[in-house]
């Protein structure tokens, strides 16, 4: 898709750049870094939808618009489920972009990321939608829809993924820098669908609570490996170590990565839940109490 000129000078001003700064003891700095940067694109006068990752933690958050000026803004509401975050901005800005459901969006669809990039610069990547699948990371985290894309992400997380018209159909989250496969969006119905809760609550409370225990893993060979451990987390507390093999848990046979994230999640937090594992060639009992991952980032 060449984006015209038109389209993209209604969608610019609308695409901001982030800084956020985040206490080094908090618990997602060991991971994301104390201050980071991101995109993000204005859905109302004073309200940015960017992906959580930037965000979380955050004790101030810079949004500098297009033209360079600067405003200050806070976290408004957070979904630690689907990924999405809101910023609420003290001083209004440029009107939002409009959106459109992802469910309207069609496989083989012309797409763009516009994308905030260092010294504020704005940058444009075009492609098709190869798949609305579901789609796992190695952080306990899942989207049962996702936006698979061609567009490389020229930018900074959170970008707005546009289709011809400059209409948002989702929030760019992960670069996959696979063959076809070159950016992970979360679909804008995710927003759409959870927009009055958020912004009454702050997050999503209608939903029920679901166990944590802060791993980091893959799969290899249908079997699922430990990566890493969060620093503090349950998981890490109860002593798994990088590279046990997950083989049960809570007698369930765990053969790859989306079917642990099922067991997992059917369970509350606060539960006991019982690993069977495999490590140093021998096999072992590994038992955690389950945390609240908006508890524990909190």
């Amino acid at each position: 898709m060449n984006a015209s000129i038109k389209l993209l000078e209604g969608v610019l001003p609308a695409v901001v750049s982030l800084k956020t700064e985040v206490d080094e003891h908090h618990p997602s700095s060991s991971v994301l870094g104390a201050e980071r940067h991101g995109s993000g694109v204005l859905v109302d006068s004073d309200l940015v939808l960017t992906v959580n990752y930037v965000v979380i933690g955050a004790q101030s958050v810079e949004v500098t618009f297009v033209d360079g000026s600067t405003t200050e803004g806070k976290v408004a509401a957070q979904d630690m489920r689907t990924g999405i975050a809101l910023v609420r901005m003290g001083t209004p800005a440029h009107h939002g972009v409009t959106t459109r459901p992802s469910t309207e969006v069609d496989l083989g669809e012309d797409v763009a990321i516009v994308a905030a990039a260092a010294e504020n610069a704005r940058r444009v990547s075009d492609g098709v939608v190869m798949s609305f699948a579901r789609f796992d990371a190695n952080w306990e985290y899942a989207l049962d829809r996702s936006i698979i894309t061609t567009a490389r992400n020229p930018g900074l997380g959170g970008a707005p993924l546009i289709d011809v018209f400059g209409r948002v159909v989702g929030i760019v989250s992960l670069d996959l820098g696979e063959v076809g496969r070159s950016t992970m969006a979360i679909p804008i119905d995710y927003y759409l669908e959870n927009k009055d809760e958020l912004l009454q609550h702050g997050r999503c409370v209608s939903r029920q609570p679901r166990a944590w225990v802060g791993i980091f893993c893959y799969t290899f060979r249908n079997h699922v490996i430990i990566a890493g451990l969060m620093p503090g987390s349950p998981a890490e507390r109860a002593g798994f170590k990088p590279g046990d093999v997950v083989l049960t848990l809570d007698g369930e046979e765990i053969n790859d990565r989306q079917e642990l994230y099922d067991a997992l999640w059917s369970s509350p937090p606060g539960c006991v839940l019982e690993f069977r594992i495999f490590r140093d060639n021998a096999v072992e009992l590994v038992e955690v109490t389950a945390d609240d991952a908006e508890r524990f980032f909190a």
